[in-house]
């Protein structure tokens, strides 16, 4: 509930590096990472990230807790984040809203994916 009320890194970013979507057009959750990318000492690292959320309590909390999973990690740790990661450290969330985290995961995985082909 604290990431619900209280969201962490909510809202556009209009300088982003990259920006990830997901939706969910059964439920109708919409989510977008934004995230700035510095490279330290030859690694990319998540430098600012943020989001915008379109939809239910949970879909908020996740994404909030998203970013802060992924603030400060390089991009190849920032992958690894899954969807449990999100609902563990939200300590836990209803079976029937684990598809939120999934949402938020794919939408930080789209978002460095995207990054990534940029840089192409």
């Amino acid at each position: 509930m604290d990431h619900f009320r209280d969201p962490r890194n909510m809202g556009e970013m209009k300088d982003a590096d990259s920006i990830g979507e997901k939706g969910n057009p059964v439920c109708g959750d919409l989510m977008y990472i934004y995230i700035k990318v510095d490279e330290r000492d030859g690694k990319e690292i998540i430098s600012d990230i943020s989001f915008q959320t379109f939809g239910c309590a949970a879909a908020i909390a996740t994404s909030s807790m998203m970013t802060e999973l992924a603030m400060g990690k390089t991009l190849d740790e920032a992958l690894k984040i899954t969807k449990n990661d999100v609902a563990i450290s939200l300590d836990g969330l209803p079976p029937i809203k684990m598809h939120c985290s999934n949402l938020a995961a794919e939408a930080l995985q789209d978002a460095i994916k995207k990054y990534r082909e940029k840089k192409k």
